[in-house]
């Protein structure tokens, strides 16, 4: 078999191969890109956007393909007219290269510039406009969070590091209170769907008071379960408050959105509902404080009215001497009110004395007056005085009086009063006018 002619062509190919040293082999591979590729014009959707302090930027830029590292220096990024962030659909102008400290492809980002958002953004907004037009991110919508919880929910995936960082937050502020997990993934295409359910458990069971919805950071496709149209609605529907720390403070979701609360991070959601140990136990200590004022400033009180009650009993002379200066005071009123009003009395009787005459007089003489009146009245009344101005008055042989020629009729007999008598009369013919 080594004698074998294919053998000893291989053989001879590698005494021929050159043995390269790694670095050299980056720098080799570096050119042959400058040579060919460079400069070269790339367009597609950035991921995993971050800003140094220094000023750089890195990132990804991807499609459905494929992705390639990016670096973007300070003075280049300073040139920018717009914020970069991920999932945005953008056109790069730099040179192809190797970083060689890990043999990583890499573009050097000269210039940037918008080229229309990318495919997830556009889903974003899209969803963001409608459940924002269907009011799930009213403020008014939102509950405030519970002041002392009984029991905290945390819905995240059980090898999370942000359920560490959670569960630490929780142990070290408020340790008495119990941690209830809901596990589900939050990366994935299951995520949504186990991120939904575990909200349903949480809510079905009610056994804590508010739920941590927590997840770490992550480009914007590893947050994209948190951005589900019906994880959204049932984070809504939840019976208690929900505290939404996805990501970092940069990173926003729709689940951040609709949540009653959202939190940077996963440790400040359990930071908003957790007001440390500490302080409650400094709040007890204060109110005992001031529980324990008012008891001795009321033990105080009672000892002055028990000491100046002692006084006043172990002298009694003096109770007996207030009393009489107080019966005397009020005998002494008393005398000179009924004075005052024998007085008054006997004023108002000498009044009445010499007004009374008169007012009988008044009395007499108005009386006397209305009783002449009156009978001047009664006496023009009189029919007499009628009958003697020569009127008669008619009336049948009962003495009911005719007013009428209707009510005679022939041969009827009737009486007719004069002034100074009566006469007998018989109807002939009554006749009207």
């Amino acid at each position: 078999m080594a004698d074998s002619p294919e053998f000893a062509r291989a053989a001879g190919l590698a005494s021929r191969l050159r043995v390269w040293p790694v670095g050299a082999l980056l720098r080799a591979i570096a050119d042959s890109l400058e040579a060919r590729f460079n400069p070269v014009c790339v367009q597609g959707e950035i991921s995993g956007f971050s800003r140094a302090a220094s000023g750089h930027c890195y990132f990804s830029l991807k499609d459905d393909q494929g992705q390639i590292r990016c670096a973007m220096f300070r003075r280049a990024a300073s040139l920018l007219d717009f914020s970069p962030a991920d999932g945005q659909r953008v056109e790069l102008r730099g040179r192809l290269g190797v970083y060689e400290p890990r043999g990583e492809l890499q573009m050097v980002v000269e210039s940037m510039q918008q080229a229309g958002k990318g495919d997830l953004f556009e889903q974003f907004l899209a969803l963001k406009a409608k459940l924002e037009t269907e009011g799930l991110f009213d403020g008014a919508r939102k509950r405030p969070l519970p002041m002392m919880p009984r029991a905290i929910g945390v819905v995240t995936s059980l090898g999370a590091a942000a359920l560490h960082d959670v569960v630490t937050a929780l142990q070290r502020r408020v340790p008495h209170i119990p941690v209830v997990i809901y596990p589900a993934s939050v990366q994935g295409g299951q995520a949504a769907g186990q991120l939904r359910e575990a909200l349903r458990t949480a809510g079905q069971r009610a056994e804590v008071d508010v739920l941590l919805l927590v997840r770490g950071g992550g480009a914007m496709e590893d947050l994209w379960a948190f951005n589900d149209e019906q994880l959204a609605r049932q984070i809504v529907a939840s019976p208690m408050p929900v505290v939404c720390g996805v990501g970092h403070e940069t990173d926003f979701t729709i689940a951040d959105f609709c949540a009653d609360v959202r939190a940077p991070t996963p440790t400040a959601a359990a930071e908003l509902c957790a007001e440390p140990q500490r302080v409650w136990l400094g709040a007890l200590d204060l109110m005992f404080s001031r529980l324990q004022d008012a008891v001795d400033r009321q033990m105080q009180s009672h000892s002055q009215r028990l000491d100046r009650a002692e006084t006043r009993v172990s002298r009694p002379s003096h109770l007996v001497t207030r009393q009489q200066a107080r019966l005397s005071g009020l005998a002494q009123s008393l005398r000179h009110f009924a004075r005052a009003a024998l007085r008054s009395e006997s004023l108002r009787t000498q009044t009445l004395e010499t007004l009374l005459p008169r007012a009988l007089k008044r009395g007499l003489t108005t009386a006397r007056q209305r009783t002449e009146r009156a009978q001047l009245r009664l006496q023009l009344l009189d029919p007499q005085l009628v009958l003697e101005r020569g009127y008669a008055w008619l009336a049948d042989m009962h003495g009911v009086p005719i007013s009428t020629v209707q009510g005679t009729h022939p041969g009827q007999a009737l009486r007719a009063t004069l002034a100074d008598g009566e006469v007998d009369l018989t109807v002939l013919a009554p006749r009207l006018i």
